[in-house]
């Protein structure tokens, strides 16, 4: 999926933290890697395996068709990553963007990143006539994500997530 959107976007805070959002790059492999095995195990107490991980993480940096990583730099480092893929909306006519495998280093957590991320991503889909919206899913225990969530606007009034995973 070739969509037209701006790869960079820099934030300041108020708590002297400047932060730089973009679209992840081969060389950022490693980190979004760390973070997804690291997130796994606190969120759900899995074990990935890592190779696995590996590879998945840089079959999205090689192929924008299966979806995009984006990552948040500050301190000189990366701190937060997030993968957005995509669904095809008939009722639209358009695309809406996932939002999934967030992960903010926990000494970076409340501190505005995943806002900034968040931003980052809704002003690409505001900038985009093929972008319809925005959609994530959260464990049902994970009552922190839905409180940001829905601070940032989302709702969940609409659906239910069902799966089926071999």
């Amino acid at each position: 999926m070739n969509l037209d959107i701006s790869k960079e976007l820099l934030f300041s805070f108020s708590n002297k933290i400047t932060m730089k959002v973009r679209q992840a790059i081969i060389n950022d492999h490693k980190a979004i890697v760390d973070f997804q095995l690291a997130m796994a195990n606190e969120t759900e107490g899995i074990e990935l395996d890592r190779p696995t991980v590996e590879k998945g993480v840089e079959a999205v940096i090689n192929d924008a068709n299966k979806g995009k990583y984006y990552i948040a730099e500050a301190e000189g480092r990366i701190v937060s990553s997030l993968l957005t893929t995509y669904e095809w909306s008939d009722w639209r006519n358009g695309t809406i963007l996932w939002i999934q495998s967030v992960y903010v280093l926990p000494e970076f957590r409340r501190k505005g990143i995943y806002r900034s991320m968040y931003a980052h991503i809704q002003a690409l889909v505001l900038k985009s006539e093929h972008l319809n919206g925005i959609r994530l899913y959260a464990d049902k225990s994970n009552l922190p994500a839905h409180t940001t969530y829905e601070t940032l606007g989302m709702n969940q009034d609409h659906y239910i997530t069902f799966e089926w995973l071999k």
